[in-house]
């Protein structure tokens, strides 16, 4: 019997070895050659077959929702160091859908592979897989945060809330947080759970997850309701760059970038540099490209898309640029990436051309003046010319301040022979001058989709911008631009356009943000206090928010206009200490409520000031600087 016992288990280890070198040989990846790391695009991608391996797809979840029927899978990724590799996802589509477009949508850094974009997408006719590559999942009854990640980790299958999710295997492909505590997602050394043995581009969770979102493809493909010559990739912000990544794989048709692809310019490491840089991947994308960069983006820099225009191989680009927006956009914008899969992957749309833009420095009176040419196929709702003198020659990482707060002026374009044209009064000559224009588009029908982060949106008009602008001081110079924007006290009359000067997410709400603080036109004279005329129906409190310090104002209501005046020790921040004086603040908003938080390291919760706004919208007047009247005498 003993006999018996040790043959079975020398079988069984036997079988264990053999299943084991099998997988070794059926690795997805192939071995670096003498240990000589790819140097470059096609070197890294060299080898690997997106088709090649099997699926292997589990159903962990169905159910149906408004005539789409959406499910949880689970398929391979591949094989990395003789251990298999599980992406986890969202797919769904129209219930009786057949020939559809597929699309692959690229959650960001922090989010989640989410059902509505799914749901959504198939009310408008597509098939989507929103792909869960860090684990975390958003769907009805199958909801994995960061907590069941771990469960997952961990193997806690007796737990209630375990569920499984996406499995890296041997590597770590996982963000936010990662698997292995030191691992520094888009870094290419070596670790225990890397690829390769020597600092490597596949040793990168970027390429890791690119591999994921390749497979993802094959599974679009491979459905019988997706057409496979019809499939588009977008996602944002780490998806960004991810869909610029996934873009130069034969099968895209289409490609959205939301905050990214125009990123990662600076990295220290050549090898990163020259392989997972995305000047890279976007020299290597020849299908028609939109990149939904808002202004003051800290990931997807508005200052590279030039480049990233040049570098890439196709002649079908749009830019769509929301002006004061950091990382977030509002339906105008959000709805290009809609628009342009309904004009490259279903036919049904059609997008004006990109607004061709010259910029004269060399004027009568040195004002410099631009000159748009739109494309008036479709209504023309308006034509706004933004500018800007923060730019800076190189946005290190440094520089995120001034990316994220950079003022830009308004100007509303008027029609002339040559097209739409308008003033750029500048302050200075010492700093560069960067200006784009937006053409606004009205759509024939509403279009509704899910927004960055799930949000349910509903569009009514479309945004397309020129391309971006950059002039340096020394140009000014040469061409005898004038300074002639003077400083001013009045910082906003609320008359006119005001609002193309400050800007929301939600802007079915009336809370307001501005970076005109930032700007030297607007800057506070010595000894000056913040001035607001505000008219209220009702009592309610006005929160004013300067950066992180914020003022409460009680407003009496009965419906007259109430004036505020405001020092620097008006404002607290979470932790009640006062605002020492106007110097170098950024941003500026007018809100209901707002919330405080402590700072970095502080373990306090967030607290929230004000309260919900009763009656009709306040309504603004006369926003300045007012100086005491012993300075002013």
């Amino acid at each position: 019997m003993e006999i018996f016992m040790r043959l079975a288990i020398l079988i069984s280890a036997l079988c264990q070895l053999m299943s084991f070198n099998a997988l070794q040989a059926q690795e997805t990846l192939p071995p670096l050659r003498d240990g000589q790391t790819p140097q470059n695009f096609a070197e890294m991608w060299s080898g690997f077959d997106p088709r090649a391996e099997p699926l292997e797809t589990e159903l962990l979840h169905e159910w149906e929702e408004e005539g789409v029927v959406l499910r949880v899978v689970r398929f391979r990724i591949g094989i990395f160091k003789g251990q298999k590799a599980h992406l986890a996802a969202v797919y769904g589509f129209p219930k009786g859908g057949r020939n559809l477009p597929g699309l692959l949508q690229i959650h960001g850094g922090g989010q989640y592979a989410d059902y509505k974009a799914c749901l959504l997408n198939a009310k408008r006719g597509y098939a989507t897989l929103s792909i869960a590559w860090a684990g975390r999942i958003s769907a009805p009854d199958y909801r994995v945060n960061s907590d069941i990640v771990k469960l997952f980790w961990e193997n806690k299958t007796d737990d209630p809330n375990y569920k499984l999710t996406t499995d890296w295997g041997a590597v770590d492909g996982y963000h936010a947080p990662s698997r292995n505590p030191g691992n520094v997602f888009p870094s290419a050394k070596a670790a225990s759970w890397t690829l390769d043995a020597v600092e490597s581009p596949r040793n990168s969770g970027w390429f890791l997850c690119a591999v994921a979102a390749r497979r993802g493809l094959t599974f679009l493909e491979q459905q019988a309701e997706v057409d496979p010559d019809r499939l588009g990739v977008y996602g944002h912000s780490m998806g960004g760059k991810l869909t610029v990544m996934t873009a130069p794989d034969p099968r895209v048709k289409a490609a959205a970038p939301s905050c990214g692809g125009i990123s990662d310019r600076t990295n220290q490491s050549s090898l990163f540099q020259s392989t997972i840089g995305d000047d890279v991947s976007l020299k290597e994308i020849s299908v028609p490209i939109i990149f939904l960069s808002p202004a003051n983006d800290f990931h997807g820099r508005i200052r590279d898309l030039p480049s990233a225009v040049e570098e890439i191989q196709s002649d079908d680009w749009r830019v769509t640029c929301s002006p004061h927006h950091n990382h977030q956009d509002t339906p105008p914008y959000e709805v290009a990436t809609l628009l342009w899969f309904d004009q490259h992957l279903k036919k049904t749309f059609k997008f004006p051309h990109t607004p061709r833009s010259r910029l004269n420095l060399q004027t009568p009176d040195g004002i410099p003046s631009l000159t748009v040419q739109s494309d008036s196929s479709q209504p023309i709702v308006s034509v706004d010319a933004f500018y800007t003198q923060h730019g800076k020659p190189q946005d290190e990482p440094a520089e995120h301040e001034n990316t994220m707060h950079r003022f830009w002026h308004h100007v509303k374009m008027k029609p002339s022979k040559e097209g739409w044209t308008a003033e750029l009064p500048v302050s200075n000559t010492d700093s560069p001058l960067w200006v784009y224009a937006n053409v606004r588009y009205s759509l024939e029908a509403p279009v509704t989709g899910a927004g960055y982060y799930y949000r349910e949106y509903t569009a009514n008009t479309f945004n397309i911008s020129s391309l971006l602008k950059k002039i340096e001081a020394d140009e000014l110079i040469a061409a005898n631009v004038q300074a002639t924007k003077k400083p001013s006290a009045l910082i906003e009359s609320y008359v006119g356009d005001w609002e193309k000067e400050w800007f929301t997410y939600r802007p079915d709400e009336w809370a307001r943000t501005t970076h005109k603080l930032y700007d030297a036109t607007y800057q506070a004279p010595a000894n000056a206090s913040l001035s607001l005329e505000i008219f209220a129906d009702e009592a309610n409190e006005l929160v004013i928010l300067v950066d992180d310090h914020a003022a409460v104002v009680e407003l009496s209501g009965q419906k007259k206009w109430q004036t505020v005046n405001l020092s620097p020790n008006d404002f607290k921040n979470f932790s009640e200490e006062p605002l020492l004086n106007w110097n170098d603040i950024k941003r500026l908003t007018l809100s209901p409520t707002e919330r405080l938080r402590p700072k970095r390291g502080d373990a306090r919760a967030s607290r929230i000031i004000g309260n919900k706004w009763t009656g009709a919208d306040p309504r603004f007047r006369n926003l300045r600087w007012v100086r005491s009247s012993a300075e002013s005498r």
